[in-house]
């Protein structure tokens, strides 16, 4: 049995559905994510574990109990909000107490778990610091360790490090992932940023208008998206999309318009005339001279219209002869600006039947 199950939890205000018939079960110290789009209902399904809103219909289940009766300050449950919500008149270890002093607890037993979460968040000696004294990334771990000193069963994060700058919220990230292993709490961890989940996350649930488009493991949401909504959201994607023409055992052709025919593994194969997609990530496409293509199942022609130089990588946007937009990436193996083409460069685009992935409509 999951640890955290909900089970058709359905929200609405007014005639706005947040959240609709939503199901997901979630493992004991799993790091899940709720991955979306602003308004795809990954809060509001937060609001409702936490206790902070209560479902219309469904239930939401914590070790085989329901939850429904019991309020936010009685569920083994609590969140890390994007604010942090630090009380700025108290100390480190006032934030940290306060909900053991909410909870009654003694005072020596207080103080070793005030220790014992300092510690786990790597404060240890910062007890008497106003958070107006720390860097971002403490306060953080100060949200963290008062979330954790009750020893919660679940840990609820909201967009945790949507504040913090690029090169902070990297190194946050990689602390998040060594504290839940250290703890071994179960985290529920809400975010828009596909990087930031694909990063931290055991298992992704992909939210879109209230409902979950897809729950698997990063490389799985990646590689094999079920949807195209997941295909677009998840990364950076070449989506082709267009009739199947033709259907041999395990590869079928689809029309793509202003592109032509490409092959794709499908398995089972589909019938002529259905629609579908391709995901195609940038990756995959492999960009040559003209008459320099290896022999490959697409092969298409085309002109490069730009490129974006991000150190590692170049991604080049690739014009068709037929007219399709398409965006490649190539590894830059030199020092300084590497560029294999510039714009302008005619080019052949090719990749092989099994590098794009087939979405049925």
């Amino acid at each position: 049995m999951a640890l955290l199950e909900i089970a058709n939890v359905t929200r609405r205000f007014g005639d706005f559905v947040a959240v609709d018939g939503v199901s997901l079960a979630i493992e004991a110290g799993e790091f899940f994510t709720l991955l979306g789009p602003s308004g795809c209902g990954k809060t509001t399904l937060l609001r409702m574990i936490a206790g902070f809103d209560l479902p219309d219909a469904g239930r939401i289940l914590l070790d085989g109990e329901d939850l429904a009766d019991r309020p936010p300050e009685a569920r083994p449950v609590r969140t890390v909000f994007q604010s942090y919500a630090l009380f700025p008149h108290m100390t480190v270890q006032g934030n940290v107490a306060f909900p053991l002093k909410m909870a009654k607890t003694p005072a020596a037993e207080a103080a070793v778990k005030i220790a014992e979460a300092l510690a786990d968040v790597r404060l240890t000696g910062f007890n008497n610091r106003f958070p107006n004294e720390l860097s971002g990334g403490q306060r953080q771990r100060v949200a963290i360790a008062r979330a954790l000193v009750t020893h919660p069963t679940v840990l609820l994060l909201d967009e945790p490090l949507a504040a913090l700058d690029a090169k902070l919220r990297e190194e946050m990230q990689i602390e998040l992932i060594n504290m839940q292993k250290e703890v071994g709490i179960t985290f529920v961890y809400v975010t828009h940023d596909q990087t930031e989940a694909l990063a931290l996350s055991h298992r992704i649930a992909v939210m879109n208008r209230g409902k979950v488009e897809q729950v698997d493991p990063p490389d799985q949401l990646y590689g094999y998206p079920k949807t195209r909504f997941v295909a677009e959201f998840i990364g950076t994607c070449n989506l082709l999309t267009g009739p199947v023409t033709d259907a041999a055992p395990g590869v079928v052709s689809v029309n793509v318009s202003d592109l032509g025919a490409v092959k794709v593994v499908a398995v089972p194969s589909h019938p002529r005339g259905s629609d579908a997609a391709i995901a195609l990530r940038p990756e995959k496409v492999r960009l040559s001279a003209p008459g320099n293509a290896p022999h490959s199942d697409n092969r298409f022609a085309g002109v490069v219209t730009g490129f974006l130089y991000q150190g590692d990588v170049t991604v080049y946007m690739v014009r068709a002869a037929q007219g399709h937009a398409m965006e490649a990436l190539l590894a830059n193996s030199g020092s300084g600006l590497a560029k294999f083409f510039e714009v302008g460069d005619a080019v052949e685009m090719s990749w092989p039947a099994d590098a794009g992935h087939f979405i049925p409509a």
